[in-house]
């Protein structure tokens, strides 16, 4: 009974191994969310909202603190100067900002380049634009952008091209060497660019000794064609609070806004305000968080590799990879769905990303924005069992 244009489309593989973990009660080093929450002056600012009155309806667009706490936010750390009232959105989550963009951007038959293997909401939300994928596939094990097949996918044809840098699930963070190949193709072929930047802040030391997280929209001729997406989720560990954004030129943001308007209108209101206290009153928080993070990453990756799995060690992000075909199952799915009875581990298999099947059969990827005691635990759980087939 589902309409073709979500008839292909599987369900998330986050709510699947989930689930899986909810009813095997197996450690959960799957699903990027943390176990522990934000900051509390966050978390008391959003209380404070509720018991003041920010409980109806916001603008569609967003509060007008926190529009304006976003564009401080980008001057700050990027040196962008953004205007408040026409050139930022508020979304619910970067999830909704992905979509509305897509909605807004793309018409059926559209071609977009985005880098493979993706998030999975980027695959569901393309397809019911009708639009053509033309993925670049990062392949490992170094999960590098092939540049020739990069200017061989941006052609007079491509309407739109997709980024995610820091990179969901390789953990790659993209050079500016890397990123100024995309930008310029981008205006040799008058081509919107879309940059999803979640993960903006959430950079390891390996990446920041080169440069770390570079926004595409600060190199020469992008600002006039790129839409940044971003969210506090991520950066401030309240991804629950499904609060996000898109900044860019203004009739870019304004087609967001034509098509958000029809999906959630607006915003959790009263979530906003704090949210524009994080990005104001924080500002240091998700840097704190990233340190912290690059040690539960060493954690991790230590573990794995004692545990015979080992991953190639992520730039940034929550997440690592590990290459698992010397295990002998048919893939890694298969291994994943195996995990709990083996080991009591949940994970994710990482070709529910991809197009290109072989490209990802093998790989898993493991969350490591867990307790240090979760992680070592699970490590401790991988190493004492018999994963091979």
């Amino acid at each position: 009974m589902i309409a073709r244009r979500l008839a292909s489309v599987p369900p998330t593989v986050f709510s699947e191994m989930s689930a899986l973990a909810v009813r095997t009660g197996a450690l959960n080093l799957g699903q990027g969310f943390p176990d522990v929450d934000g900051p509390a002056s966050v978390i008391a600012a959003a209380q404070e909202a509720l018991r003041s009155g920010a409980n109806q309806y916001a603008p569609g667009i967003g509060v007008p603190e926190l529009r304006a706490a976003i564009a401080r936010h980008q001057q700050r750390h990027y040196g962008l100067d953004i205007d408040p009232d026409r050139e930022v959105v508020v979304t619910t989550g970067c999830t909704e900002a992905i979509a509305a963009t897509l909605l807004a951007l793309v018409d059926p038959g559209d071609e977009v380049v985005v880098l493979e293997p993706y998030y999975d909401s980027y695959v569901a939300v393309l397809e019911m634009c009708g639009a053509r994928r033309r993925p670049v596939t990062l392949r490992a094990p170094d999960f590098r952008p092939d540049l020739d097949e990069l200017r061989a996918a941006i052609t007079r044809d491509t309407r739109l091209v997709l980024l995610n840098t820091p990179h969901n699930p390789t953990g790659t963070v993209l050079t500016r060497e890397e990123l100024q190949v995309v930008a310029d193709l981008a205006v040799e072929h008058d081509v919107i660019v879309v940059t999803d930047e979640v993960y903006e802040h959430l950079v390891f030391d390996d990446a920041r000794s080169a440069e770390g997280h570079v926004p595409i929209s600060t190199l020469p001729g992008m600002g006039e064609r790129t839409l940044t997406l971003s969210s506090v989720g991520k950066s401030y560990s309240l991804t629950g609070w499904k609060v996000g954004w898109a900044t860019g030129p203004a009739h870019l943001v304004q087609a967001v806004l034509a098509a958000k308007q029809w999906l959630t209108f607006t915003s959790g209101a009263p979530l906003q305000p704090a949210v524009a206290h994080a990005l104001d009153h924080e500002p240091d928080w998700p840097r704190e968080l990233a340190r912290d993070l690059q040690r539960r990453r060493d954690l991790l990756c230590d573990g794995l590799t004692a545990a015979g799995l080992a991953p190639r060690v992520p730039e940034g992000t929550y997440f690592a990879t590990t290459d698992v075909s010397h295990l002998g199952w048919p893939d890694g799915r298969a291994l994943c769905l195996a995990l709990p009875e083996l080991a009591g581990v949940v994970a994710i298999p990482a070709q529910a990303f991809y197009d290109d099947a072989e490209a990802g059969r093998q790989l898993v990827r493991w969350a490591f924005c867990k307790q240090p005691d979760v992680i070592s635990e699970g490590v401790r759980r991988l190493a004492a069992a018999d994963l091979s087939r």
